[in-house]
């Protein structure tokens, strides 16, 4: 079966459970404009918010939190999360390391085409970007910047399309 039959299957069209996670040493959820869109951006295909995070940037509070969401008997019923924030270059950006030490699989596809995509938009910049995904004991997980332009195009172009057939993908062998 190809991709385009997966996509009509109805479990690639499951409507999912998806946790938020912003990693911030200063915002606030009502000034967290990244994460109230990745909110918006999910309701509008009637995926479910099933929970959400505002968090530092601290390798240890990350880590904690998503083997927390993860755990098989969690109280968060949660297919997906989408991490934003912390994917830069600079000292305290976490996100990559943390999380590329917890995935059972990483999804090299993702950060490369975020970074294509990206490239388009605002140039060799791009590159500084450390975009990721990958799957975590049954559930996937995105890594995006924090920026809003960066979480739009990374929503709207990758993961709106694709989360439910990756979903389907790494389910499939449950059934």
């Amino acid at each position: 079966m190809g991709h385009l039959e997966h996509k009509k299957d109805i479990k690639a069209n499951k409507l999912l459970n998806v946790y938020i996670v912003t990693l911030s040493d200063t915002r606030k959820e009502k000034e967290d404009e990244s994460g109230n869109y990745i909110k918006e951006r999910l309701l509008s295909v009637s995926y479910k918010v099933s929970g959400y995070s505002i968090i530092k940037d601290d390798k240890d509070l990350l880590e904690n939190l998503i083997v927390e969401i993860c755990l098989p008997d969690s109280k968060q019923k949660t297919d997906a999360l989408i991490v934003n924030g912390g994917t830069g270059v600079s000292f305290k950006d976490i996100t990559y390391e943390t999380l590329k030490d917890i995935y059972d699989k990483e999804l090299y596809g993702f950060g490369e085409l975020f970074r294509s995509l990206s490239y388009n938009e605002i140039g060799p910049s791009a590159i500084m970007s450390r975009a990721s995904a990958g799957i975590y004991n049954g559930k996937i997980i995105f890594s995006i910047p924090g920026s809003l332009n960066a979480v739009k195009l990374a929503m709207d172009k990758i993961i709106i399309n694709e989360m439910g057939h990756i979903y389907y993908e790494i389910s499939k062998h449950l059934s």
